[in-house]
């Protein structure tokens, strides 16, 4: 009762917030909870922190230069005052002592939904409430003083379960609701008869565009046995929109019948007439109107000096599409967002954000390959465009980036991250623009496995190498690099000359048994190009040394000094079908055999751990050297040192134990 007291108390404070003169974009922040962390507990130095559930209301002008971008806008409903009003979901941590504060917003571009700070910088379980401990990790992002801003970008988030969303407005012409062409990809891991579409997990993409006619006889389905292979189309009569119910089919918006059962590991290709399309665009407009808003003085936090956005995978991609439609140009010409750190994301883009009837749920696998991927402006051979990713942004509009990659993002997926430093024909190393670092975190996959994780649907069992301790000590440097302009660690990834960058039919991995080769991966394509399978991109990644283990890029403590080779790609396991093709944004982990006796009997060409490390203190001593040298030049931070020695020790007593 007390906690529901206070909330609606707080409603009534925030109701009278008065637009801001500053930023009219975003009108006000409508308050509905306000909770102690993990009660008052503090975190020194910052002290307590507060969690603040709100929504962010906002107002955007079709007229204004700056909204013109912004696809279909002009069909949303306006307000007698002639604005489009809309509002996305947000949530706050922020200290409850303003002066403890590091004057920096930092907004977690959400994937999904799902909050990525507390997971990617905490070290926290990544759950979506926020409520124990547990959740909140080791506290390393409020210790540093860091205010954080869950932004809901996303129209298509169910407003359950503490996931955040935008609501976005129709598409309304000539005051109807408008239909067109959807598109969806899904692959499937059972031979069963009925694909449930709004069963997708993350990546369902079609739940807000049902059918126009579920029985029309246009719409197709189509079948690859790869990403790469061409596809087949299945004839109409064979599948219907309908799920088996009682030895009965019923029609169902939401889900395909297929006669005889689905392929697993096939890669499926539905497109339908659709109809439900949102001004979806409006995503990108709440991350700028927001970041402006938060260095004004609004009255619902202090003002912030700067602000970062973060954002990994489905949420890099975002921010770079973000940078390459000038969206951090504000309404006012200035510059939205300070920093940006692009996580995992590669040399792609998400197009399929502004745009009707956008799908931002989809994994841009082997799709998300769009012309350009520098931030300088270069010249495309094939269609003379000249184009750069910051091409739309002022010098004074561009805002200080990191761009950070996982291995894969070099190997699969078409995701191409060599792209971002070389020339288009993979020829040259190209350096970046001043106000852009780039960052290899070597031998990680998308997102770490977890420490010693189960096999999951892989071949081999997932990459657990931890990208945390980089990244850590990269948010510490973009704070010092926007507030104090001092200068970041140089960037640290392969490169051709220095020929750790090859190409990877060319890679010399060694002969491991029952590990498949990864010289059969293929490479990426143009996706931006109509024919664009045609126009392979080359597939650069980082050399490795005899154990598999790459030679380039920020070599953390458990790769440097390893127990087993670290990739960016897994195959699929048989169990799921399609064992010859990458499973999605998974690395690999194969351990060293434990003695030379075992190395013998699995004729594996690796030496054993007993053959490389004296013994425990000799493998800690060099953990904890390799920790020193990498805080030396600021790529991890000294702080986090003994937790790092700590979890490789741990790992190295769990592989040794007999």
């Amino acid at each position: 009762m007390l906690r529901h007291a206070i909330a609606l108390g707080l409603i009534s404070l925030a109701s009278l917030a008065a637009p801001t003169t500053g930023s009219a974009e975003v009108t006000h922040i409508d308050i509905t909870a306000r909770t102690d962390v993990l009660n008052g507990t503090p975190f020194p130095p910052t002290g307590p922190y507060e969690k603040i559930t709100a929504t962010a209301q906002y107002t955007n002008d079709p007229h204004a230069p700056a909204n013109r971008r912004i696809v279909d806008l002009d069909f949303a409903p306006r307000a007698p005052d002639g604005l489009v009003h809309y509002s996305a979901a947000i949530e706050i941590l922020a200290p409850k002592d303003p002066t403890k504060s590091n004057q920096i917003a930092l907004i977690d571009v959400l994937n999904r939904g799902r909050k990525n700070l507390p997971r990617d910088f905490n070290r926290g379980t990544g759950s979506t409430d926020l409520n124990t401990a547990a959740d909140y990790g080791d506290g390393f992002l409020m210790h540093q003083g860091f205010t954080t801003i869950s932004l809901g970008w996303q129209f298509d988030i169910p407003h359950k379960g503490g996931l955040l969303g935008l609501d976005a407005p129709p598409v309304l012409i000539n005051g109807k609701l408008v239909t067109g062409p959807v598109t969806t990809r899904f692959v499937t891991t059972t031979a069963e008869t009925t694909h449930r579409l709004d069963d997708l997990g993350r990546y369902a993409d079609t739940t807000h565009y049902p059918p126009v006619d579920l029985t029309a006889a246009d719409s197709k389905l189509t079948i690859r046995t790869g990403y790469l292979a061409k596809p087949t189309l299945i004839p109409r009569q064979k599948w219907q929109f309908a799920r088996e119910a009682d030895g009965k089919l019923v029609p169902d918006a939401n889900a395909i019948y297929l006669e005889g059962g689905f392929t697993p590991g096939a890669i499926y290709e539905l497109s339908y007439q659709g109809t439900g399309a949102v001004v979806a665009g409006l995503g990108f407009a709440a991350l700028r109107d927001l970041a402006a808003y938060l260095k004004t003085d609004q009255p619902t936090l202090p003002k912030s000096r700067a602000t970062i956005a973060f954002g990994p995978s489905q949420d890099g991609r975002y921010l770079r599409q973000f940078l390459y439609q000038g969206f951090n140009a504000d309404e006012h010409g200035g510059r939205a967002l300070d920093g940006i750190i692009a996580n995992i994301a590669g040399s792609s883009r998400t197009a399929d954000i502004n745009t009707r009837f956008a799908r931002p749920n989809g994994l841009g696998f082997f799709d998300g390959a769009l012309f350009p991927y520098l931030d300088a402006r270069t010249r495309d051979p094939i269609t003379g465009k000249t184009d750069g990713v910051q091409k739309s942004l002022k010098p004074s509009q561009q805002p200080k980036i990191f761009y950070t990659n996982s291995s894969g993002e070099y190997w699969g997926g078409g995701r191409a991250a060599a792209l971002t430093h070389t020339s288009l024909d993979g020829q040259r190393d190209v350096s970046p623009p001043p106000n852009v670092r780039i960052y290899l975190f070597a031998g990680t996959q998308h997102i770490p496995g977890g420490f010693l994780p189960s096999q999951g649907q892989g071949a081999q069992p997932p990459n657990p190498n931890e990208q945390s301790w980089a990244l850590r000590a990269l948010l510490v440097a973009m704070k010092n690099w926007v507030l104090n302009d001092t200068p970041p660690p140089p960037s640290a990834h392969p490169t051709l000359a220095a020929h750790t960058l090859v190409p990877a039919a060319n890679i010399a991995f060694p002969a491991i048994p029952t590990v498949h080769t990864p010289r059969t991966i293929p490479a990426g394509y143009r996706a931006d190009l109509p024919n664009g399978e045609a126009h392979k991109l080359p597939l650069l990644v980082t050399d490795v040394d005899k154990d598999g283990n790459e030679r380039a890029g920020i070599r953390l403590p458990m790769m440097a000094v390893p127990l087993g080779t670290y990739t960016g790609w897994n195959f699929r396991s048989a169990k799921i079908g399609a064992p010859e093709e990458l499973l999605p944004l998974t690395g690999s982990f194969i351990v060293f055999p434990k003695t030379p006796e075992a190395r013998a009997t699995s004729a594996d060409p690796r030496p054993s751990i007993a053959e490389r490390y004296d013994s425990r203190a000799d493998y800690e001593a060099k953990i904890r050297a390799t920790a020193e040298a990498l805080a030396k030049t600021g790529y991890v931070l000294t702080n986090d040192i003994p937790t790092i020695v700590a979890v490789s020790l741990a790992q190295w007593d769990s592989l040794t134990a007999r």
